[in-house]
Formats: structure tokens, sequence, C-alpha cells
């Protein structure tokens, strides 16, 4: 199989503990795009929080994409054009807020190019603010203070109380958002039927390549989806292991240039 798209999450993926692209990473990705690869960047990041990566990888010169919210998002790299958006409905940000509030829980949202969050120096919030190198504002009156529409929000908090929250929401905004952890501490409120699986078809539908065509490599549960969806659906070592049952393939972890290794098997050996 000639594959003609390479799609990849970012953290615990493309980027090792320091969020970077480590030197072999970098390179296998780049003969890929000479070989005519696009590579897609889908994460649950907003788009600013992606675009310093994109840029690393040259997308903007070799017809990438960037994946943004989970798939809330598309941005042609070429020329900056939103392809696909998704907004919130502005009606459920207060509910999620109360709903973290009532948990012990923080929410926060992106707003321009920072973040806006219930308590600055929460712990999970300034990981996010790390991840995504943003600043991060607080907002004492967070659903008076938001400017509307937003993508997504985001509650944190200890993993085991917010998967029952997680569970809690599930059932009461059924229909309405979709929500799901993107990591223990993480909880991702989407527009319901946002996934990086619906959003790429969307994508490859306009590209006229097909699935079977694609390798999707993540390692979180955000990427579950498009790990079923592509042809080739690859696991790092370092996902856990439902998300391994999963796949396809089971590279190595993103420590270990586990991407670099799935573009020199199944690309740069064709």
């Amino acid at each position: 199989m000639r594959y003609r798209m390479i799609v990849l999450d970012l953290d615990g993926t493309l980027t090792n503990e320091r969020k970077e692209i480590t030197p072999k990473t970098k390179q296998a990705l780049m003969a890929a795009q000479q070989r005519g690869v696009r590579v897609v960047l889908a994460s649950g990041r907003p788009t600013c929080g992606i675009t310093a990566l994109a840029d690393e990888l040259e997308l903007a010169e070799n017809g990438g994409y960037i994946l943004a919210f989970n798939g809330g998002k598309i941005t042609d790299c070429g020329n900056g054009n939103v392809i696909f958006e998704q907004k919130l409905d502005d009606r459920l940000v207060p509910a999620l807020y109360h709903a973290a509030m009532k948990a012990g829980m923080e929410i926060l949202t992106y707003q321009g190019e920072g973040i806006a969050a219930t308590k600055k120096e929460n712990k999970y919030v300034l990981h996010e603010a790390f991840i995504n190198k943003m600043p991060v504002t607080e907002y004492a009156d967070f659903p008076g203070q938001v400017v509307y529409p937003v993508n997504k929000c985001l509650i944190v908090g200890d993993p085991a109380p917010l998967h029952t929250l997680e569970e809690r929401l599930k059932v009461s905004l059924r229909g309405r958002a979709d929500v799901y952890r993107s990591a223990g501490f993480f909880l991702e409120c989407v527009p319901p039927g946002i996934d990086k699986a619906n959003s790429l078809s969307r994508l490859i539908t306009s590209l006229g390549i097909s699935r079977e065509e694609i390798i999707a490599c993540g390692d979180g549960y955000n990427d579950q989806s498009m790990i079923r969806f592509a042809g080739l659906g690859v696991a790092m070592a370092n996902a856990p292991r439902d998300i391994q049952d999963t796949a396809d393939y089971i590279t190595y972890s993103n420590e270990e240039d586990g991407v670099a290794h799935v573009v020199e098997k199944f690309i740069l050996r064709e």
C-alpha cells in the first residue's frame, strides 16, 4: 500500500516529554513530504498551539493541515483558510462551568492567543499552558467573561474524580455535546459529533484520498477514533493497553522516535 497521508497526534505521539520534535522524527517526516505524503497534525490543542510545530515541519510548503480542537477546526496550512469549523453551543458553557465547580475542578477555554481559566495557578491549567506555550488569564466570572462562541472547553482535575464527572456529563449532555478524556486529567468538552475521525473523513473527501491511504498515530483516548478509521492505525508504546488493542500496529514510544519508526517502515521503505 502506498500511503498518501500521515495524521499525527502531538502530545505523547509526535513530541517528546519536553514537547519537542526530535531531529530523527523531523528528518523522517521531511523525507516523507518530499515523497508527496501529506502531514496532518491532529490535536485537542487550539490552532495557535499547533502552528509552531506546523511551521517547523514546513507544512505550508508541503500541503499539510491542522486539525485543532480534536477536529473542531480544520486549517489549510498553505493559505491559512479554515475549511471546517464547529463551535460549542454558548448555552452549555455555564452548565459546564457549574458542573466543574461543583466537582471541585477547574475549567478553561481559549481566547485569542491565550487561555481563559477559573484558576491560573492550578497545576493542570499550568500544564495546558506549557503544552501550548500560551499565557493564562484568570476569570473570576468565567461564564460572564468568556467571549462567545468558543470551540471547546477543557475541565481539568485529578483522574479518578474527573472520570466520575465524565460519566455523569456523558449522560446529561447526550446529543448536545461530547465529552471524553485526552489525558487522565483533561476532560474535553466539544460539539456533538466532533472527533478526529469525523474531521479526517471530511478532509480526505475534499482531497480525493481514501481512508486506506492514511496512517494515523496516537496515544490517547481522543485518538482512538482516527486509529480505527485509518488504513493503518498506529498506537504508541506509551498508549494505554485498550488504545493499543484498537491499533493495527504498535510503534515505539514518543521518547524513542516512534513516529520516525512508522515513517521509515511504512513510507520510506516502499
